[in-house]
């Protein structure tokens, strides 16, 4: 986490120019930095003892490190698939996009925040006595998980679903004392710390009340263990599966409900299952998701990384993402 300091305080700084900016008085900084820690008391462990953890080695505010963990809870943006070849082997990938509206830099056609992620996106390898529990890709002052898999059980990501009943109202409630839900990153992290199967992951994904609505994308280790769960704060919406059976060997989610049309400056559904039938069942791999993903807007101006996971191989890869131009911004 040291090392990483430097990087984290230029994004924090980032983000609290961009305050100043609609705030030039810098009040809201100090609210953040004197009073956001007592006003969201305390969150479940470890994440509460992390969090100080890393305020203690960064030199930066715990208020700070509080709301740079909140930021990821309402602004990610991403294409998640899972996928079943014709053997019944899954596939997992997704593009983690972030960082949409928080500053475009003119000078070389980039979101600052986009640029700035780069550098924090880490690999990591959770242990308990010298044993991997699972695997993530993550963000360094992140304490949630948003990418992550257990090898050999199940792979899981989560993506932002956009709500009027939104994260907002969810964090305006833990401030206000109701605290019977669970931020959608933590809730990420302790199902794949804790959870021993596929079934068990999406039985806790489906029911856990969460402070901001979300799309849980699952994959298991064996054919048709794969689903896209569309949450409310309170409820599952939707469970929607995968059935090679029926010719849905694939499962595709970015940030819109599957049953409604995507904002038609945000289109990446119709990309993404475009290529995926080109591709065909018979064809997906690694390679061939990559390509997917790779192909524009599906990649954008936004995206930090791109993952792809392979439960029942145990192979986890992410790489970091530029899209050349001419790209859209998002």
């Amino acid at each position: 986490m040291v090392d990483k300091a430097p990087m984290l305080k230029v994004i924090v700084n980032s983000l609290k120019n961009m305050i100043n900016t609609f705030v030039p008085s810098g009040k809201i900084v100090q609210v953040v930095d004197e009073k956001l820690p007592g006003l969201l008391g305390n969150f479940p462990g470890p994440f509460e003892e992390e969090m100080k953890g890393i305020a203690a080695v960064t030199d930066i505010p715990l208020g700070e490190i509080i709301s740079f963990n909140i930021f990821y809870e309402l602004f990610t943006i991403c294409t998640s698939i899972v996928a079943e070849d014709k053997k019944g082997h899954l596939i997992h990938g997704r593009n983690m996009d972030f960082g949409v509206f928080l500053g475009w830099n003119i000078n070389n056609d980039t979101w600052v925040i986009t640029e700035q992620l780069k550098p924090l996106t880490v690999n990591l390898d959770f242990r308990r006595n010298n044993k991997t529990v699972f695997k993530a890709s993550s963000f360094a002052g992140y304490v949630g998980m948003l990418t992550g898999f257990k090898p050999g059980l199940f792979s899981l990501t989560l993506n932002e679903r956009f709500s009027i009943n939104g994260g907002y109202l969810g964090v305006l409630e833990w401030i206000l004392g109701k605290k019977d839900a669970m931020w959608i990153g933590f809730l990420t992290r302790t199902v794949l710390e804790n959870s021993t199967s596929y079934e068990e992951a999406k039985n806790l994904l489906t029911k856990t009340k969460i402070l901001a609505p979300a799309y849980f994308i699952l994959g298991g280790n064996q054919s048709g263990e794969g689903c896209v769960i569309t949450r409310d704060r309170k409820e599952s919406l939707d469970v929607y599966e995968l059935d090679a059976k029926q010719g849905r060997w694939y499962v595709v989610q970015t940030n819109y409900d599957r049953w409604k049309h995507p904002f038609f400056l945000d289109d990446r559904r119709t990309p993404a299952k475009m290529c995926l039938n080109r591709t065909t069942q018979e064809n997906i791999s690694f390679e061939t998701m990559y390509d997917v993903l790779s192909t524009k807007p599906v990649l954008n101006k936004l995206t930090v990384f791109t993952t792809l996971i392979d439960v029942t191989k145990g192979q986890f890869e992410t790489y970091l993402r530029d899209c050349p131009d001419p790209c859209i911004g998002w």
